[in-house]
């Protein structure tokens, strides 16, 4: 699989996760205005959270072990196996603590609890969204990139539907339900599209768990729990904070930022974890996966760099078309976020030997640092210079975070073989 090929198909996925993103932002903003984009993103980040949690944090590492196993059936079957056992047990504590606490996660998340019920909605169905998410974790790392493609595109197609029909009749609640919802009626329609193909049948050889996958599978847990934990935490922390120094509208316009952000790195990122992991996983010399982080930077880095200045061109006619007059405040937000994408993805691409070699203290140590100092760093920006400095304190994290990475990996590339 090589990563141009990779690209193209990322590229789909990208393309209809982009355009149901901005439509389901579009319908949000306008019905409910900076303030309702602020909660849609709260809720999203807790749902990222909720997930990892909930599949056993083991995404990463089936990925890399379905790509090694590809080919050696009575392995595959048995870290299917391992993986679905894990994935359903931890979705049904994860479900029950769910409803248990739903008030004080909304006072949490929300600051007040007027939204228990997609909460406890998310206890409800979660189990489901776990199951699809394992599904398309073992496509990815068997390399089935034409099916995986498939699935994403449909789900993200689903998944606007839904926002958009909720958000119509019940506002900004209509859109918490939509995120739960679809995220639950995706497992269906992965189970009927890939009802005649091999790779489903896989998980219906049910084993006992394997203790020894089990294991390897844990050091990707911890370092996807770590990762999952961190970054929405600190998004949900800086919101906070924003609300209380600046408002719930400057909140927004950060929020509106962030959105474009990840929308347009969406298929960076989703080159990177559909062909780095495994890939990166495969190799086994220093030269080679020298070789490897080259020639991905000869790809990735042009192409972010293009786009964001694009994005920068064009950012009045984004905001317009994306949100609506009332975001145009968040113009001045642009210029930072964008220096800080260009700075994170060149950081990203080294990053991913962390999870490809199962790095685990190195990864936990490097997340948890990035994560305060980003909230530190923000704090003394805001204070100085308002919502920009939100978006400037997100430019110099990860420059910094950029030469750890330069740092760290130089000297452990440098190494002999």
């Amino acid at each position: 699989m090589k990563l141009l090929k990779t690209t193209i198909f990322s590229g789909i996925i990208t393309f209809v996760k982009i355009a149901s993103t901005f439509v389901a932002s579009k319908v949000v903003a306008i019905s409910a205005g900076p303030a309702g984009v602020a909660i849609v993103g709260a809720f999203t980040n807790f749902i990222t959270i909720s997930q990892t949690f909930a599949n056993g944090a083991i995404n990463n590492g089936v990925i890399k072990y379905s790509s090694e196993y590809n080919g050696d059936s009575i392995k595959l079957k048995t870290l299917i196996s391992t993986s679905l056992r894990i994935t359903i047990y931890s979705s049904i504590i994860s479900g029950i603590l769910l409803i248990l606490f739903s008030g004080f996660i909304s006072s949490i998340v929300f600051m007040n609890e007027l939204y228990v019920n997609p909460i406890r909605l998310l206890g409800l169905t979660i189990v489901l969204t776990s199951c699809n998410t394992l599904i398309l974790s073992v496509l990815n790392g068997l390399g089935e990139i034409k099916l995986y493609t498939f699935v994403n595109a449909i789900g993200s197609i689903i998944s606007l539907i839904f926002t958009v029909t909720l958000v119509y009749f019940y506002n900004v609640i209509g859109a918490l339900y939509a995120l739960v919802f679809s995220q639950s009626i995706i497992l269906l329609v992965s189970v009927i599209l890939l009802r005649k193909k091999a790779v489903l049948r896989l998980f219906f050889n049910v084993q006992p768990i394997d203790k020894t996958i089990a294991a390897n599978l844990s050091k990707f847990s911890f370092m996807a729990i770590i990762s999952a934990l961190t970054m929405p935490l600190v998004q949900i922390i800086i919101r906070n904070f924003l609300i209380a120094k600046v408002g719930i509208d400057e909140s927004g316009y950060w929020q509106g930022m962030m959105r474009i952000s990840d929308g347009y790195l969406m298929l960076i990122t989703t080159s990177l974890s559909t062909y780095y992991l495994p890939k990166l996983s495969s190799l086994k010399t220093n030269g080679e996966l020298k070789t490897e982080i080259y020639n991905g930077y000869k790809v990735i880095i042009p192409a972010v760099i293009v786009s964001c200045g694009l994005i920068f061109l064009l950012r009045f006619l984004i905001i317009k078309v994306l949100f609506t007059s009332d975001f145009i405040s968040m113009e001045k937000l642009f210029i930072w976020q964008l220096l800080g994408d260009i700075f994170k993805i060149c950081a990203w691409v080294l990053a991913y030997l962390m999870l490809a070699k199962a790095m685990t203290k190195l990864f936990v140590i490097t997340e948890i640092i990035f994560g305060l100092s980003y909230i530190i760093i923000t704090y003394f920006c805001v204070i100085k210079w308002g919502v920009l400095g939100a978006s400037i304190a997100f430019a110099i994290n990860y420059f910094l975070y950029l030469l750890a990475m330069v740092i760290i990996f130089r000297k452990k590339l440098s190494k002999n073989e």
